[in-house]
């Protein structure tokens, strides 16, 4: 079972995605209110916080079932005024020295209890793990000062440095450290995990004080990066994907025609990559969205263009999260999306601004290196992930530009299509939404493809077909 490969699945709030949805703002997915200005929210009425401390249940029942194998849920409290939820559950096999897994949603702004470990890779369609969003999303609480893809991970830095000095779980502190991730995730991962390498550097150099995050893994599914080389990918997909056209040639056309213009998307976004202010990629995001990425959706789910949208799979377990809320410790009432949070970001205009360079860093660190895709999925399509994937630079780009694609294949059967160079891999999987690895594909069990990649990479290996 994929989870004996983990010591730890860590559900930590950071910024919410979407399996989990990204906002639809004035009938535009993902758009830019009129006034994105930054909210900071009241506070909710909570419990006392332990600024610097975890708060814990531990083996509440729920979810982990299995006798003897450990649980815990609760609170990192950053500040008096911040709390980030977590949910932990500990490898069946090996759990001191197995493997430690994070998984973090995209969004911004938005949570789904569909889009964790267990659903997102691969190993039941049920919700075994829940991924919780961002202070104000999930079960987080307090002030919402967040508004960029930095700005998160120095507070994902600092749950850490909370977590694993707590006395339960500082026997992880040496352990191997994988980031998985989607979505917005594509921002989050590079940028999270180039932060660990850099304050690692910094501990290492004696100026900064902290515990050294022993990362060895980045796994980014359907990821927003780079935003100028994807963000074409939305026409050539509508037009062009392997299941049937988006929308008519007509739609087609004038989004090309808002890409191309003298003032249009791509024109945009190289303003906001060229130093360009909060309000200039907030106006990017906005005018994108708006003529391209949500008009040539046509009426087909974003997540998984061979359902009508709404798709109602995967299932929302909003009402069970709920139910058991007290149980696990929850302090406020479960909320999937926060439209505060979402705004935040867009009023810095982190959606348009450039995360590739922090992946190459990463991936020039030696940090194994993955980069999913589902073929089904039009949202952040391969299309763009692959463009955005060909446009690195990094001491593996000559030796991965060399190479054609291979097939994928599990149990003999084809899965996918793959590239390996050196500690980075790519792979295109068939008949996968959004949230990869709550499809199926041929005979294969649902989850089945994406749980065998999850398997190699977390074992340090490139991709291979059995």
């Amino acid at each position: 079972m994929l989870l004996h490969r983990l010591s730890v699945f860590i559900a930590i709030p950071i910024l919410g995605v979407i399996g989990g949805r990204i906002p639809v703002i004035d009938g535009v997915i993902g758009g830019v209110s009129e006034s994105p200005d930054t909210v900071e929210p009241q506070l909710f009425d909570i419990a006392a916080t332990t600024p610097g401390k975890l708060r814990v249940v531990e083996n509440s029942g729920v979810c982990e079932t299995t006798p003897g194998v450990y649980q815990a849920s609760g609170y990192g409290d950053l500040t008096a005024t911040q709390s980030i939820w977590f949910w932990f559950f500990a490898s069946r096999k090996n759990p001191d020295t197995a493997p430690l897994a994070l998984w973090f949603n995209g969004g911004p702004g938005s949570s789904t209890p569909r889009s964790q470990l267990t659903l997102s890779l691969g190993i039941t369609r049920q919700t075994s793990y829940i991924s919780i969003q961002p202070v104000g999303v999930g079960f987080s609480h307090g002030d919402l000062k967040v508004g960029t893809s930095q700005q998160a991970a120095a507070d994902v830095w600092t749950f850490m440095q909370i977590f694993l000095s707590d006395p339960r779980f500082a026997k992880y502190q040496t352990n191997n450290l994988a980031i998985w991730t989607e979505s917005y995730g594509g921002h989050y991962g590079p940028t999270f995990a180039a932060h660990f390498l850099a304050q690692n550097s910094a501990i290492a150099a004696g100026t900064v004080q902290g515990l050294n995050l022993n990362l060895k893994v980045l796994g980014i599914g359907d990821g927003l990066t780079d935003p100028l080389a994807q963000y074409p990918g939305y026409i050539i997909y509508a037009g062009t994907n392997p299941y049937h056209p988006l929308v008519s040639g007509t739609v087609i056309a004038h989004a090309n025609s808002s890409w191309t213009a003298s003032n249009g998307c791509r024109t945009q976004i190289t303003a906001c990559y060229n130093g360009g202010s909060n309000s200039v990629c907030s106006a990017a995001q906005s005018y994108c969205n708006n003529n391209i990425l949500s008009p040539l959706a046509g009426i087909y789910d974003v997540y998984y263009v061979l359902a009508t949208n709404p798709d109602p799979y995967p299932p929302d377990i909003t009402s069970y999260l709920k139910s058991v809320a007290s149980k696990i410790g929850a302090e406020v009432t479960w909320q999937i999306t926060n439209r505060n949070v979402y705004n935040n970001f867009a009023a810095t205009g982190d959606w348009m601004r450039n995360s590739a360079p922090d992946l190459e860093t990463v991936i020039n660190a030696g940090v194994r290196t993955i980069v999913f895709d589902g073929d089904a999925d039009y949202i952040l399509n391969f299309n763009g992930v692959e463009a955005m994937v060909d446009k690195l630079n990094t001491k593996f780009t000559s030796l991965y530009q060399q190479q054609a694609f291979a097939t994928y294949k599990v149990a003999g059967q084809t899965a996918g299509q793959f590239k390996n160079a050196g500690t980075f891999s790519y792979i295109r999987i068939y008949g996968a939404g959004h949230e990869v690895p709550a499809y199926k594909f041929g005979n294969l069990a649902t989850g089945q493809a994406a749980a065998q990649m999850f398997n190699q990479i977390m074992a340090n290996q490139s991709l291979v077909s059995t």
